[in-house]
């Protein structure tokens, strides 16, 4: 029996995590929500890293749980491939307990990993190799390292940007660590069954407006204390090589370190924020199972807004209506019924 999952993305602040958790109170009352939300943000399971990753503090979720926050030290580093594995847990336990797993967040490869059960390579990462990797691609040129890649892995080439560089170094690493082309890894995603029977609703809003929210967002956390939660970190457990890549953390930590004035760091933050943003769309855009929904303008209760949850309700339950019916009257039980 596959796990009906929920699947909310979209561009960084376009307003996923108020609407998830709109959506897993749907119907219920306070206290006894319908669904749970696993964050679907690489970032969000360091403990501390609260401002930068907008995480929602424990008002903001309203009694709705929440999983994957506050897992790992930002010391430790984080993968794809750990992510996929504590996805897995949370959505048997949430549906165990009979209520609907939400993944909610904007890493499109994460979310890609769970959705579709991607096939990872058993070897440990070589850090080292992927950081001389990455020094060649800023030395000679990401193509360069295509170019490599494509002698190496054709396959892998074929379906890599060559100015991608991250995704050519890992390619590399791989066919050089495991000595076989990461394109055999795709094979075996292939023919991987899910265990989830998915439904991903995508969240967007017009660039401009978008643009404008990342702006008042990154001034935001910097009032919050953003500046205060880098520094106070770094003299703590430190950052590790995941988190210490993290949106907002390696532009404040150029700051915090003397490489940057404030106002500098600012500006980089919100022109990588937007840089971001854009690249998210361009991944999820390019799943046609996404269905899509325009996000209204900002507003606590407008009726705009009201429609967006109703319009996704319904959406929710042509789904899977049996499991829909089951989920509201809270009469799921773990191993019982059929999912369509």
């Amino acid at each position: 029996m596959t796990i009906p999952l929920f699947v909310l993305v979209g561009p960084t602040a376009v307003g996923k995590t108020r609407l998830a958790i709109d959506l897993a109170q749907w119907g219920r009352k306070a206290g006894d929500p319908a669904g749970e939300v696993i964050s679907g943000d690489s970032m969000q399971v360091y403990r501390g890293m609260d401002i930068g990753t907008a995480k929602p503090s424990p008002a903001e979720r309203r009694g709705v749980p929440h999983h994957l926050l506050d897992v790992l030290e930002p010391s430790e580093d984080f993968s794809v491939a750990k992510f996929q594995e504590m996805v897995r847990r949370a959505a048997e336990e949430i549906y165990g307990r009979g209520r609907l797993p939400m993944l909610v967040g904007g890493t499109g490869l994460y979310v890609r990993a769970v959705v579709d059960n991607y096939a990872f390579p058993p070897e440990e990462a070589d850090w080292d190799l992927r950081a001389r990797l990455m020094e060649e691609a800023r030395r000679e040129g990401s193509e360069a390292l295509h170019a490599r890649l494509a002698r190496a892995d054709p396959a892998a080439a074929a379906r890599i940007h060559p100015r991608d560089a991250r995704r050519v170094a890992r390619a590399l690493e791989v066919a050089t660590v495991a000595g076989r082309p990461i394109s055999r890894d795709v094979e075996l995603t292939a023919a991987r069954p899910s265990p989830y029977d998915p439904l991903t609703v995508g969240l967007n809003m017009d660039r401009a407006e978008l643009y404008a929210r990342i702006g008042r967002r990154v001034e935001g956390m910097i009032e919050e204390g953003l500046v205060d939660e880098v520094s106070r970190l770094l003299r703590g457990p430190g950052f590790g090589r995941t988190a210490g890549q993290a949106l907002g953390y390696k532009e404040m930590l150029a700051h915090v370190t003397g490489r940057l004035s404030l106002p500098e760091a600012v500006a980089l933050l919100k022109r990588n924020t937007r840089r971001f943003a854009k690249r998210q769309l361009t991944w999820f855009r390019r799943d046609p199972r996404v269905v899509w929904f325009a996000a209204p303008p900002e507003g606590a209760d407008s009726p705009e807004y009201r429609r967006l949850v109703e319009g996704i309700v319904s959406v929710i339950a042509q789904k899977w209506k049996w499991v829909y019916n089951q989920v509201q009257a809270g009469h799921i039980i773990s191993g019982g019924g059929r999912c369509r």
